[in-house]
């Protein structure tokens, strides 16, 4: 196997060290194994993955939906309709 140094940022490092601890395993097993779930991902991915184009992007909604009176005028008052 070959040896490679890097640098990572402090909570990375953190992460990836209180991980290898509690699973008591070395902090390159833990590096080595999420490499490879990077590479050879299971299935389609993450689910959010999966449904990210159903999501629909803050930007695109009103600011003010829930703080302007406007939009809240009739919540929770009965209907004539019903």
């Amino acid at each position: 196997m070959r040896t490679m140094t890097l640098k990572v940022p402090e909570d990375l490092f953190a992460e990836i060290t209180s991980e290898a601890r509690s699973r008591n395993i070395s902090k390159s097993q833990v590096v080595r194994e999420r490499l490879a779930k990077r590479r050879n991902p299971k299935g389609k991915g993450s689910l959010w993955n999966q449904i990210e184009d159903l999501v629909i992007q803050s930007d695109s909604l009103p600011a003010d939906l829930s703080s302007n009176k406007a939009h809240l005028r009739s919540y929770g008052q009965n209907r004539a309709d019903r």
